[in-house]
């Protein structure tokens, strides 16, 4: 038996549920089209065709083209048309079954015969007013950002930072703002009347909470390595270019500063690189749902990784498996006006970006996560592995996840920077082998490394323990 054949019969152990249903060899075209549009419209499935409908018994199929033609009959019923996999045929229990696969994440919000259907348990069932509402935004059918506000008007604008993106346009003195701002799908004419969209009021609005209260960013520092009592916390509101810097300020001002050692050059940077959070809030500005009222993006800054919160799954044909590599924005105006103002290339989404930067500086690389209906990714530094909480404010030295508190007990020893380097280890790791020390000095030769720790005993600083490949040292 195939390891795919083995699969179908533990599913068809667990029996039918939202992502798995089965027809018999005879299923007609329109109950095939309705079970594909439900899967196609919630997380997508698989549909077996061979058993039996009232049990998971195998009973197989006796033409399997005629019943491969009549899938692709099926999905070409659907609106728009169902783009599927050629279907598998499985051998099971001596017998032939058809797996029709509907991938999750599909771009579109399908209907057959003008009836949108999604799969509840094992049913499959229209969809109430508000949920396709709501579906046709996710799926990008309806987009919310160019939606208009039933009370708003040209007033609800702040003109002066209308005037400061046409600035930054460098575009002629003479055009009109409300032109531009039409062109970019920030305002429409609604009954004769030109209006801001959600968009325009997002981006330039006096008041933008007014009409998306949730379009904040909750952003705290926490002093340990989950959330506690003790923090610095701030509510970011006003326009999403304000929010942008506002943000940006509250973490700098929130990073601890570390020393890293370059060769044998300190430099202090972030805890993390600040072009690496940048990427990640505007990623979050510019693609969350907005529609889903309630919740703010959140960052949160912990002792040992950073993380940000994003309403929203993730949008259209997105996955979490082809996160780097997809193209797909929930909010085209927003993205193209940040883009304008040089906060985000429309085309990416800057993921790509904190990957490659977290590994120019060392770092572990980001973690993305669909979590609760909010996207979340986390990057990390290397102090959490060495209790930061015992050091909220002090010097940090990095070289593979090493601290560094106060060695200045040891300046009258006339030390050199590997040495000192192999102290910081010792102080936080209380042993250090030769392996270790030619880690942290992967550049050096291991006899100039052997002279420096030979020197550091017979100064008195650190014992020698063991013998040959068990040799390590501690601090005296």
């Amino acid at each position: 038996m195939t390891t795919a054949a083995a699969e179908i019969i533990t599913l068809l152990d667990k029996g039918r549920g939202q992502k798995l249903h089965w027809f018999p060899d005879d299923v007609s075209v329109s109950d095939l089209a309705a079970v594909l549009t439900g899967m196609a419209n919630s997380d997508g499935g698989n549909i077996l065709i061979g058993v039996a409908p009232r049990s998971s018994q195998v009973t197989g199929i006796r033409d399997a083209e005629y019943l491969t033609d009549i899938v692709f009959q099926a999905a070409l019923l659907i609106d728009p048309s169902l783009v599927l996999p050629i279907p598998r045929i499985l051998e099971i229990q001596d017998k032939q079954v058809l797996s029709v696969v509907v991938a999750q994440g599909l771009p579109h919000a399908f209907n057959l015969e003008g009836r949108y259907l999604v799969r509840r348990g094992v049913r499959t069932e229209p969809l109430p007013p508000p949920e396709l509402r709501a579906l046709m935004i996710k799926r990008g059918s309806v987009q919310f950002e160019a939606q208009v506000p039933e009370d708003a008007s040209l007033n609800d604008l702040d003109f002066d930072q209308i005037a400061a993106y046409k600035e930054a346009l460098d575009l002629p003195p003479d055009e009109p703002l409300e032109d531009l701002l039409s062109r970019r799908g920030c305002m429409k004419e609604c009954d004769g009347e030109m209006k801001p969209t959600y968009a325009g009021l997002l981006l330039f609005g006096l008041h933008p909470q007014q009409w998306a209260p949730s379009a904040t960013i909750l952003a705290a520092r926490f002093s340990g390595l989950a959330f506690s009592d003790q923090f610095v916390k701030q509510e970011i509101r006003g326009t999403l270019p304000q929010q942008l810097r506002q943000a940006e300020t509250f973490v700098r001002d929130q990073l601890r500063r570390v020393v890293r050692l370059v060769g044998l050059t300190r430099e202090e940077t972030p805890e993390y690189p600040l072009e690496a959070v940048r990427e990640l809030l505007v990623n979050a500005v510019a693609h969350r749902d907005y529609n889903q009222g309630g919740d703010s993006i959140h960052l949160h800054i912990f002792a040992d990784r950073l993380e940000v919160h994003s309403p929203g799954d993730l949008p259209g044909p997105v996955t979490l498996e082809n996160l780097l590599e997809a193209r797909f924005s929930r909010n085209p105006v927003i993205a193209q006006v940040l883009s304008d103002l040089g906060y985000v290339e429309r085309l990416g989404y800057g993921l790509n970006r904190v990957l490659t930067v977290m590994r120019q500086n060392n770092l572990p690389e980001p973690k993305f996560e669909e979590v609760g209906g909010a996207f979340r990714v986390m990057i990390f530094n290397s102090i959490g592995e060495i209790h930061p909480e015992r050091i909220p404010n002090g010097e940090v030295e990095l070289k593979d996840a090493i601290v560094s508190p106060d060695i200045s007990r040891y300046s009258d020893h006339e030390l050199n920077p590997r040495q000192e380097l192999a102290l910081g280890f010792l102080a936080t790791r209380k042993r250090l082998t030769n392996r270790d020390y030619q880690g942290l000095c992967p550049d050096v030769s291991s006899e100039t490394l052997r002279r420096d720790l030979a020197d550091l005993v017979n100064k008195g600083v650190i014992l020698k323990m063991g013998t040959k490949r068990g040799t390590y040292y501690i601090l005296k």
